[in-house]
C-alpha cells in the first residue's frame, strides 16, 4: 500500500487546526503550550495508526472539514462524534480505517463532544516551531502558517510505518474511551492559592452548577454561577498557569484555563482539574454545564496511573 503524500482541504469546517501534544519548554519566553484540547483522544488516534503519541493530527471543532486524500492512507478518527463519512458512507470512530487514493472524508451531525481528531499514519509534515507543530492562533505560531485550515490548503503527510496496513480494524475498546457528556463532573484538587479564599468558597465551587459562557475559547472557559468570594484581593504576583486551573478574577466568576492558556497569570487559582478529567473538559462548548468534585492529590495520581495502565494494555504505544 503506497503512503499518502498529500491531504487536500476541500472545505475547512468551522475551526480545523493542526495540533500535537503541545509546545512545552517555551513558557519562559511567553509562548503558551497550546496543543490538542483533548490530548487523550489525539494520543489514541495516533496509536491506532502506528504513530508516536506526539505526532501531529487535525483537531476539528463542531463542524468538521471535507478532506481529499492523495494516496492511500490509514487513518483514525477519535474524540467527539461528528458523524464522519468516507465517500458518503459512515465510518467507525476510534478505529483504524483505510482512506483510499482520491477518497473524501466528510463530517455531518454532531452527536456528542465538540472536537474530533484525525490521525494519519505517518503524521502531518508540518515544520516544528519551538519543538511543536501545534497551532496557536493568537500568536500565529505553528501549524499551517499559524492559522486554521482554509479551502484549497494542501498538507503534506509523512511516511507511514511499514506495518501501518496491518493495523486496519484495530479499535480502542469502549472501556478506555472518555465518556463524553455535556454536563460532566470534573474532579479537582485545591489550587495553589486556595488559602486566599474562605473555605466556604471552595464549597460553593463544588456544590454549584457552572455554565460555560459564550466568552469562551481554547484559551479558557468563562463560567457563570454564584459569586466566589476572596478573603481580600483577587490579584497575586503572576505565577505559572497549569491546564485545568480554575482562576477567580475580581469579577468573582471563575475561568477554567485550557490548552491555549497564557504561560503565567496574576489571578488567584482556587482549584485545578485533575489530568484524567481534562479530556472531558476539552469536549465542551458554550452552554454546556460543569460541576466540580474535590479530590486529594494522591487520588488524582492514582486515577491517572490506573487510566494509563488500562490504555497502555488495550492500545500499546507505537514509540
Amino acid at each position: 500500500m503506497a503512503d499518502a503524500r498529500r491531504l487536500h482541504v476541500v472545505r475547512p469546517g468551522l475551526l480545523t487546526t493542526v495540533q500535537d501534544l503541545g509546545r512545552f519548554g517555551s513558557q519562559r519566553f511567553g509562548m503558551p503550550v497550546s496543543g490538542a484540547m483533548d490530548t487523550l483522544a489525539l494520543r489514541l488516534a495516533n496509536r491506532l495508526v502506528g504513530n508516536p503519541d506526539g505526532a501531529a493530527g487535525l483537531e476539528a471543532t463542531l463542524t468538521g472539514p471535507e478532506l481529499s486524500f492523495e494516496g492511500d492512507a490509514v487513518i483514525a478518527i477519535t474524540g467527539g462524534d461528528l458523524s464522519p463519512c468516507l465517500d458518503g458512507a459512515p465510518v467507525p470512530t476510534w478505529t483504524a480505517i483505510l482512506a483510499r487514493d482520491g477518497a473524501r472524508l466528510t463530517f455531518g451531525v454532531r452527536r456528542h463532544g465538540a472536537r474530533a481528531y484525525v490521525a494519519i499514519a505517518g503524521g502531518l509534515e508540518i515544520p516544528e516551531v519551538l519543538g511543536s507543530r501545534s497551532t496557536h492562533l493568537r500568536s500565529c505560531t505553528g501549524g499551517l502558517r499559524g492559522r486554521a485550515l482554509a479551502r484549497d490548503d494542501v498538507v503534506m503527510i509523512g511516511r507511514a510505518s511499514p506495518t501501518a496496513g496491518q493495523r486496519l480494524g484495530d479499535q480502542a475498546p469502549t472501556a478506555v474511551r472518555p465518556d463524553y457528556t455535556s454536563s460532566p463532573t470534573l474532579r479537582a484538587v485545591a489550587g495553589p492559592q486556595v488559602d486566599r479564599f474562605p473555605r466556604a468558597t471552595f464549597e460553593t465551587l463544588t456544590s454549584s452548577r457552572w455554565v460555560i459562557s459564550l466568552q469562551s475559547d481554547r484559551m479558557g472557559y468563562r463560567l457563570e454561577g454564584p459569586p466566589l468570594e476572596h478573603r481580600e484581593s483577587a490579584d497575586i504576583v503572576s505565577d505559572p498557569t497549569p491546564c485545568g486551573a480554575v482562576q477567580v478574577p475580581a469579577s468573582r466568576q471563575p475561568i477554567l484555563l485550557m490548552a491555549d492558556r497564557q504561560p503565567t497569570g496574576g489571578y488567584t487559582k482556587l482549584a485545578v482539574v485533575i489530568t484524567a478529567d481534562l479530556p472531558l473538559a476539552g469536549q465542551l462548548v458554550p452552554g454546556d454545564a460543569i460541576r466540580f468534585a474535590e479530590v486529594q492529590v494522591k487520588d488524582a495520581h492514582d486515577v491517572l496511573r490506573r487510566q494509563w495502565r488500562e490504555i497502555d494494555r488495550a492500545v500499546p504505544r507505537a514509540d
